[in-house]
């Protein structure tokens, strides 16, 4: 359980520092995303680009490929849209609201 977990905000250390090592694997941000990163296997050619620009490691890799997208931690920047080679562009973004439209 994360240490910050049941505290107000003036109990939080300055600039949400991370307390202990190890510990960033708890903090989801994935929540207040505003669009959503749409992988295509058909188009991907594993190039792992998207993987190297994501700021969060959202992308999961396994065995050299694109296996998909952890949204607990994806938060929605676009960098690996937008880094997706522009004869690929394997990874599309799309409104968080019509992401969960089409998901049920």
């Amino acid at each position: 359980m994360s240490e910050l977990q049941g505290k107000t905000w003036r109990e939080v250390p300055l600039g949400g520092a991370i307390l202990k090592p190890g510990s960033s694997a708890e903090y989801e941000t994935g929540s207040w995303r505003t669009y959503r990163p749409i992988h295509s296997q058909e188009k991907c050619i594993h190039c792992l680009i998207c993987w190297s620009v994501c700021p969060e490691f959202a992308i999961q890799v396994e065995n050299g490929k694109i296996k998909g997208i952890d949204y607990r931690y994806c938060k929605g920047c676009g960098l690996c849209a937008e880094h997706c080679p522009p004869k690929v562009k394997a990874i599309t973004m799309v409104l968080e609201t019509e992401a969960k439209k089409s998901e049920g």
